[in-house]
């Protein structure tokens, strides 16, 4: 039997290389929501810790979405190396403070590789790309409602205002 030898790939060069920098972003990601995760681990803050495990398998399988996406449409999808992320918190709030910023981070990455998609008509991209943009106003939306409660509950005990924040 013959190995099936691609003729053709269907994502563009210059998408892949946005898209193989977005798994990159998202696995770092990943490492980060883990740490935070630990962080709320130690302290025993359940909701947030849950909230934080949650969130780095998230971030993980986007990055695994993309890495399958850019092989199946012909490319080769890199495994990235994870820079060294921080386990080190002063509070719960800079924690997701922190996370709010990963977030943007990554929605501005998104835009990027829709733009370049859309930039050189790399339509099947740009249409993979849609589920992105929209996953990530529901990211940034999410972490920005948990700040809020943070606002609401100003000087009260950390459990008290954990207990108050979804797990998911």
């Amino acid at each position: 039997m013959k190995t099936a030898i691609r003729r053709q790939m269907t994502i563009h060069p210059e998408v892949m290389d946005v898209l193989n920098e977005q798994i990159a972003l998202e696995m770092h990601a990943s490492a980060s929501y883990l740490a935070m995760a630990s962080w709320c681990d130690q302290r025993e803050l359940l909701n947030s810790k849950a909230f934080f495990y949650k969130q780095s398998e998230e971030e993980r399988e986007h990055g695994m979405r993309i890495f399958n996406f850019i092989n199946d449409a012909g490319g080769a999808a890199i495994s990235p190396a994870i820079p060294e992320v921080n386990n080190d918190f002063e509070s719960l709030r800079e924690i997701y403070e922190k996370s709010l910023d990963q977030e943007i981070q990554v929605t501005q990455s998104i835009y990027k590789c829709f733009s370049k998609a859309r930039s050189v008509n790399d339509y099947a991209s740009e249409v993979f790309l849609q589920w992105f943009v929209n996953e990530q106003v529901e990211e940034e939306d999410t972490v920005r409602s948990i700040l809020d409660v943070f606002d609401l509950m100003e000087g009260m005990p950390l459990k008290m205002i954990d207990e108050r924040l979804p797990k998911e």
